[in-house]
């Protein structure tokens, strides 16, 4: 009985406690912990109204849910470890974002905020959650107030740079990155991200550096040699070009695009045994199969094997119909483009493939539209072009040293 009688004081007590909490704090989060308090009182009651003992399992619930829990928070928050209000706030966003009532979520996540301006974990969580509604503004928002509380979070500023650059503020992007990579020079995210706006920005030689210097930290990527390739290819400097493909494709065999730039540059020199080569291991690679082929045609259509060129083309054509009008504007193929099967449908214009990156897409097309150029050049031509990628060439190593 005296176990009882100070079981049912205490319980009440902590109850009153709570419900006066409530009141002067306006707090309705409480109701939850007074709701399973209750749950718990109501077991006493229950087990007094039978006159049997319950179980260690319901005891141990009981006590805890009516003595325990409200103990515990309530010196928790005495302390000004937890503050109940929020950990219900984020609990029942949580649970609205997992049921897919974002806009539930975000009222949840207002009111905490606006009760605790700042929650850290509030205005991350909304944020994230701003994010996931493509409300661009409000995210970049909400993670630049949280970037004034913790103002050495790297990942919340390379959050920032991802933001501003979605929605167009280049400029503003470049800065934070700059700024990030300054304090951490090996986050691999902020110099791809960086790098990529960089090169869209079509500032390829300022790109070329930003990769650059990510090799520091991962001299093994794949993605940074190949993206390095890209850059020098869009300033028509092939040799650093076709060595950069080469590490990459070192690095993974099983991507092939590298490989099927390889192929482009080494037509390009007239190397045409490496160019096939090349081309060879591509034809089991979906994304750049169809434009192997068509390569391989046109390889063969150089060296005279007309029979091997139109099987080539015809395997092309069925792989991608919209090859068969990229041909009938090609000189090299009129001996064969009567013996080719004619798509039956008209051909859309000309892509390399729908899998490929624009990016991707972009480099084939520079690299295709040069190879064309080049076999129309005479030996002079090409030399002045050579001429000028050297320079360039030692204009981007100039500026590189200067930098360090």
């Amino acid at each position: 009985m005296i176990e009882k009688l100070i079981f049912n004081v205490l319980a009440f007590t902590l109850f009153i406690l709570l419900f006066i909490r409530l009141i002067r704090k306006n707090d309705t989060s409480y109701v939850y912990l007074l709701i399973l308090q209750f749950i718990g009182i109501a077991i006493n009651f229950i087990e007094l109204s039978i006159g049997k003992s319950f179980g260690v399992v319901l005891k141990t619930i009981m006590y805890s849910l009516s003595i325990l829990l409200p103990i515990f928070v309530l010196l928790l928050e005495q302390y000004n470890i937890i503050r109940f209000s929020e950990i219900v706030n984020l609990l029942l966003a949580t649970i609205y974002i997992l049921i897919g009532k974002k806009e539930k979520a975000e009222k949840c996540l207002l009111q905490l905020i606006n009760k605790y301006p700042n929650s850290i974990k509030g205005h991350l969580m909304l944020a994230k959650l701003y994010g996931t509604m493509e409300k661009y503004e409000l995210s970049l928002e909400e993670y630049e107030k949280v970037l004034e509380q913790d103002s050495k979070n790297w990942w919340l500023q390379l959050k920032i740079g991802e933001l501003y650059n979605k929605l167009g503020r280049k400029e503003i992007a470049t800065k934070t990155l700059y700024s990030l990579l300054k304090e951490k020079p090996d986050c691999y995210e902020a110099s791809m991200l960086l790098g990529n706006i960089l090169y869209e920005s079509e500032n390829y030689k300022e790109a070329i550096q930003v990769y650059t210097n990510a090799l520091n930290y991962r001299p093994a990527d794949y993605d940074l040699y190949y993206n390095i390739g890209m850059a020098y290819t869009m300033i028509n400097d092939f040799q650093k070009a076709k060595e950069a493909y080469e590490q990459a494709a070192q690095i993974n065999s099983l991507l092939y695009h590298a490989k099927y730039s390889l192929g482009q540059l080494n037509i390009l020199y007239g190397e045409l045994d490496e160019a096939e080569r090349y081309f060879m291991e591509c034809i089991d690679a979906d994304e750049v199969e169809a434009g192997a082929y068509y390569y391989l045609a046109r390889i063969a259509m150089v060296r005279g094997e007309i029979e091997k060129a139109k099987n080539y083309a015809n395997i092309a054509i069925e792989k991608e119909p919209s090859l068969f009008e990229k041909m009938l504007e090609e000189n090299i193929f009129l001996p064969i483009i009567d013996l080719v099967n004619k798509p039956e449908k008209k051909a859309e214009r000309y892509k390399t493939d729908k899998q490929l990156s624009l990016k991707e897409l972009q480099i084939d097309e520079h690299l295709d539209n040069t190879c064309k150029l080049v076999g129309k050049l005479n030996n002079n031509d090409i030399e002045m072009i050579e001429n000028v990628r050297k320079t360039q060439s030692k204009d981007l190593n100039r500026e590189q040293k200067e930098r360090e």
